[in-house]
């Protein structure tokens, strides 16, 4: 592969390169045909399907992670199946028909790769929410640079590694390192940023994109709420939340952040998670083979900050050495304490309940609007209810998390969650411009349009409609 830096050059001149380097190979226009994306997409699968072993290792090492959810890390092959087999269609100009009034003509949208565009990943899953946005931006025929997540440092490597020995840099390259490395990247022109990551973060990405009046993609996140009727298979329901809560413990943008049940179902409900709890992860979870660990210290203490003085249903055991915070569940809870202003982003599940559903709706609504929302219901007039006066980026009944694997449907945020969407077409579409053309022939000109209009008033507001 082509070197078009050293280490001797600062971080800034190593970005500015890159970022030249691959302005003049987009400019040559051998990323626009479909089948040199197409052939650039199975590069990527192959290189993934080699490096499977790699991939499960690093995010042991990161995130202490078990082998099963490492796995999903891989679910990204499944997305480029999906756009692999799609992608052709993706890209053919769409016809527009026209008014009578706009005949002889035609018109089309053409998808336009946007060129150069910047993806910058977040650490709880340091490969697949880098490398399923690169599927996007290579599907739309874009040049690439990735930003992964120093915090992961074990899955940057892979991810940086990867690039490297699967691509020349002037079309896709990634730049490892910390907030140095972010701030250089950002300084540059992009045609395009896409962040994953928290507000806070997201707020300097944008606020730096918006001094280059460059476009975003925010995946950010929120405290997704989880609605629980008394319709419903409770142990089902149990087994759903559980699992959904406390895979990669907790460090997930869309696992149930905190649970609204229905009082007449607390006891009854609070058990159930208690013995689910028990079975999948046994009396002792330290010991547990699966169950992952806190990225690091300064996360594992601002959790065991959040549980500071609260009522514990079960859990609550932690060990900072091991980075290790047991599955745990507080009672309890307010709308006030501590847990509740902001995202918990870990393995704890507070709980509060509700009488009415529409008290539960109106203090969902008081609040920033998640990223997801989950209800648990038999009832479908429930469920419509739901969806009709709550606002979130997704939405999944009776079940958690799995909307997001759905390729056919857009993944992203509303308000506070986010800004723009991706996954499977949506990703195509996200980093693709839909270009409008007109097409007119000269054989066939009126000249009802041009002056002098003496005479051609009413006319025009005949074909304007007006009255």
């Amino acid at each position: 592969m082509t070197a078009l830096s050293t280490p001797e050059q600062s971080v800034e001149s190593q970005a500015a390169a890159l970022l030249q380097a691959q302005r003049a190979y987009f400019a040559t226009g051998a990323t626009v045909s479909v089948e040199f994306r197409v052939a650039q997409l199975k590069r990527l699968q192959a290189a993934i399907i080699e490096r499977q072993d790699a991939i499960v290792e690093a995010v042991k090492a990161d995130l202490g992670r078990p082998e099963f959810e490492s796995y999903f890390e891989i679910g990204v092959l499944d997305e480029l199946k999906y756009v692999l087999k799609h992608l052709k269609q993706w890209a053919k100009p769409r016809r527009v028909s026209l008014p009578l009034t706009q005949l002889p003509g035609s018109a089309w949208v053409q998808p336009d790769p946007l060129g150069v565009v910047l993806i910058i990943g977040p650490w709880n899953y340091p490969f697949q929410l880098v490398i399923s946005p690169l599927i996007g931006a290579i599907a739309a025929g874009n040049c690439a640079l990735i930003k992964p997540s120093e915090l992961a440092p074990a899955m940057s490597k892979v991810v940086a590694d990867l690039v490297r020995d699967t691509f020349p840099p002037e079309y896709i390259a990634a730049m490892e390192g910390g907030v140095a490395t972010a701030q250089a990247l950002l300084a540059q022109k992009f045609d395009h940023i896409f962040f994953t990551g928290g507000t806070r973060i997201g707020q300097i990405v944008m606020a730096a994109a918006a001094q280059q009046l460059t476009p975003v993609t925010l995946e950010l996140g929120g405290k997704s709420p989880c609605i629980v009727d008394q319709d419903i298979n409770i142990a089902v329901a149990a087994q759903r939340i559980v699992w959904g809560k406390f895979v990669n413990a907790g460090q997930t943008c869309i696992a149930p952040d905190y649970l609204l049940l229905q009082e007449s179902i607390k006891s009854e409900f609070l058990a159930a998670l208690k013995e689910t709890i028990q079975a999948y992860f046994g009396d002792d979870p330290a010991q547990s083979p699966d169950l992952a660990r806190i990225i690091n210290d300064r996360q594992f203490d601002r959790l065991t900050g959040l549980m500071a003085n609260a009522s514990v249903y079960i859990g609550g055991e932690t060990n900072r050495d091991d980075r290790y915070i047991a599955p745990t569940i507080l009672t309890d809870v307010t709308w006030d304490s501590p847990i509740m202003q902001e995202e918990i982003f870990g393995p704890i599940l507070p709980v509060l309940t509700y009488q009415k559903i529409e008290d539960a709706i109106a203090q969902i609504n008081a609040r920033p609007k998640p990223l997801a929302l989950y209800l648990f219901t038999k009832n479908a007039a429930l469920q419509q209810q739901v969806l009709r006066t709550t606002s979130s980026g997704g939405v999944c009944l009776n079940d958690v998390f799995l909307q997001a694997a759905i390729w056919g449907l857009p993944f992203g945020g509303v308000g506070d969650s986010g800004i723009g969407a991706y996954h499977g077409k949506t990703s195509f579409e996200t980093f693709s411009h839909m270009k409008s053309v007109l097409k007119k022939p000269f054989w066939f000109d009126l000249d009802w349009r041009y002056a002098p209009y003496a005479g051609k008033l009413d006319f025009f507001k005949k074909v304007i409609g007006s009255p």
